[in-house]
């Protein structure tokens, strides 16, 4: 089964390829962009769209796009993630410092890059517990985010974990550039979530939704952007983007979420400025309390330094 999505192009992305805008706009590898051009699944104004034709500003980019139902029958394929770095390592867990455009798990309609995938090809044995294709993992972050995820070795550590995670007791710490300056300074989003109604692979601040509750600070501010603190208390997807969105100050870069795109071409962003810096819990084999950090990667500190400039 598939997906119709459609988006108009936004000033930004006047003149790019077809595959680089569906990126851009529907959070897609290039690689799978392409893959739906070449399948005929994308048309712009209503024509059937190759990957390497021209998009306007103004003109309607249609995408079907395949389904993420049920995963029955996915396998985990060994394939080395370029990029990715240990943390840490021990018999419990392993803490993997992600790289944007790379996946928590196989999934369906992903054809890049994903953690528990590089994790087998670096020879890596990791928890049984869960879905063939999500073995391991407790938490997940978007493909267009990157930063600190932990991955469980062990079966005691896979249920102490998603129990941890559950329970609120996990400290997840972020990072984002958002436009403007939120007011106030500090503060507390506490708003639900839930799928957009308009486009099943976009999230909305909705009564029907899921309880969120975002915390944040603001490090730095900026002529046109401010650099916040976030820490966490559920994990809906998309949570800091789209309560971000919500407040009028979306994350730099995310146009998905109604970021300018002036200003993503000026800071050179391909992706949101959103990075997992800081990841602490009680660890499920020593019971310690451990804390794990991780540092810009060069995209997001160019950005920064563009910013500040």
């Amino acid at each position: 089964m598939t997906d119709a999505r459609a988006l108009f192009v936004p000033n930004g992305l006047e003149g790019e390829r077809v595959d680089a805008a569906i990126a851009r706009l529907f959070g897609l590898s290039r690689t799978k962009a392409a893959d739906l051009a070449a399948a005929g699944d994308v048309s712009v104004n209503h024509r059937v769209a190759g990957k390497s034709d021209r998009v306007s500003s103004g003109d309607l980019l249609e995408v079907l796009i395949p389904r993420a139902g049920a995963s029955a029958g996915l396998t985990v394929i060994a394939e080395p993630v370029p990029g990715m770095t240990i943390i840490h390592d021990d018999a419990d867990i392993v803490v993997v410092d992600k790289p944007v455009g790379v996946a928590a798990h196989p999934s369906v309609g992903w054809t890049g890059p994903d953690v528990v995938s590089g994790l087998a090809a670096a020879g890596y044995r990791i928890s049984t517990s869960g879905a063939s294709e999500r073995q391991g993992i407790v938490s997940r972050l978007d493909v267009g985010t990157s930063g600190l995820m932990v991955v469980a070795k062990s079966e005691i550590a896979y249920t102490r974990l998603k129990q941890a995670f559950r329970s609120r007791t996990v400290d997840k710490t972020y990072h984002a550039l958002v436009q403007g300056l939120p007011d106030p300074v500090v503060g507390t989003v506490d708003a639900p979530i839930g799928r957009h109604p308009g486009h099943d692979y976009k999230f909305a601040v909705m009564d029907s939704g899921k309880a969120a509750v975002t915390h944040y600070e603001v490090i730095e501010a900026f002529r046109s952007a401010s650099l916040v603190e976030v820490h966490l208390e559920t994990g809906r997807t998309h949570q800091i983007r789209v309560h971000f969105a919500a407040l009028h100050h979306p994350c730099c870069g995310d146009l998905t979420y109604g970021a300018d795109p002036r200003l993503a071409a000026r800071l050179g962003l391909d992706r949101q400025w959103l990075h997992a810096v800081g990841l602490g819990f009680e660890h499920p084999g020593s019971g310690k309390w451990v804390r794990f950090t991780s540092e810009y990667p060069t995209d997001l500190q160019a950005a920064l330094d563009r910013i500040a400039a």
